[in-house]
């Protein structure tokens, strides 16, 4: 299952889908062009399938036991590490990170990365990306209080 087959509720303003439970991510696989056909299971982008045009997140499970093969790193894009479950290690610029619930890690695009499940349980999170020095403001800064009052359907 891929990114292009969710059910995407879309409005004016917004887009949405239902990706299913954390434990279930293995159903989702992700074929990077460079591996020679072999599929990431456990791995689900959001950006084509969401229609964003300033981030890209991933949805992620690591199984116990495994890791990513290879290091790698970023032209323009720095990433955001935020795990959710499980237990594991982080490695960058040649420095180990133990990682687990509420582990969050920045990396600059130079950041020499790769990351480890050397748990018996399963390794949850999720991989936000966007390009390094973009926010032209802070949150607070963007954000803007509407007039409306809150209602909701009753």
């Amino acid at each position: 299952m891929s990114e292009s087959q969710l059910d995407v509720v879309k409005g004016r303003n917004f887009s949405g889908a239902q990706v299913g439970a954390l434990a279930d991510l293995h159903r989702y696989q992700f074929f990077h062009p460079l591996g020679k056909g072999r599929g990431f299971p456990g791995k689900l982008f959001l950006k084509e399938a969401l229609g964003m045009n300033g981030m890209e997140v991933s949805l992620n499970k690591l199984p116990a036991g495994q890791g990513v093969p290879f290091y790698h790193q970023h032209k323009l894009h720095e990433e955001l590490y935020i795990f959710l479950q499980g237990r594991g290690q982080f490695q960058v610029d040649d420095q180990v990170i133990d990682v687990h619930e509420g582990t969050v890690i920045r990396v600059a695009p130079d950041g020499v990365r790769t990351w480890r499940n050397h748990s018996q349980e399963d390794l949850y999170y999720i991989v936000i990306q966007a390009m390094a020095g973009s926010m032209e403001a802070t949150a607070i800064d963007d954000g803007m209080v509407c007039p409306e009052k809150v209602s909701w359907p009753a």
